[in-house]
């Protein structure tokens, strides 16, 4: 392993450690038991809560449709920003929420990748937030098909290509 990938590993285990250490501090605060998993998975910090005994205490924490679960991966961002001086992409997961929206995504994403191999043609999957767009994008990338985003938040959607188009327009936003 080269030397640059394996401070940007220390690095991103760091991020991970200021957030599980922020995260710790907030549950005691509510009284919310939990277990933290901290892992560096696609160049980018994660940091899992779990809870064998009770998830339902968790799950308040994931909200609906994961409201609260994306309010706190924000704070959660800010407090490693402020402490590392640099911009966080870490992910946070709740009580598996994360993951099985991930394993949703991406049956949407393999079947969108079907669709356009059969028919030669660009399927636009539904509107969706960053973080879905970028698990779609990760899929279609895999299946060695295309992808881009067009429209704008809150219609933003991802289209798949059999072949790379001419023009593509900016992902930026697709890294949540």
């Amino acid at each position: 392993m080269s030397t640059e990938k394996t401070e940007l590993i220390k690095r991103l285990e760091a991020e991970g450690d200021i957030a599980a250490d922020y995260l710790e501090e907030l549950l005691d605060i509510i009284d919310v038991g939990g277990e933290f998993e901290i892992d560096v998975e696609r160049d980018r910090a994660t940091v899992e809560i779990v809870d064998d005994e009770d998830e339902r205490e968790l799950r308040r924490l994931v909200g609906r449709d994961g409201a609260v679960l994306d309010a706190l991966q924000e704070l959660t961002r800010l407090v490693v920003q402020n402490e590392t001086g640099e911009r966080s992409r870490l992910m946070l997961d709740i009580a598996g929420h994360r993951k099985a929206q991930r394993q949703r995504l991406a049956a949407i994403a393999e079947e969108a990748v079907t669709r356009a191999q059969a028919t030669g043609e660009p399927v636009r999957l539904e509107p969706m937030n960053p973080f879905e767009r970028k698990v779609c994008h990760d899929v279609v990338s895999a299946a060695g098909l295309f992808s881009d985003s067009e429209g704008t938040p809150p219609n933003r959607r991802v289209v798949i290509y059999l072949e790379e188009p001419e023009v593509l327009v900016d992902e930026e936003d697709d890294e949540a």
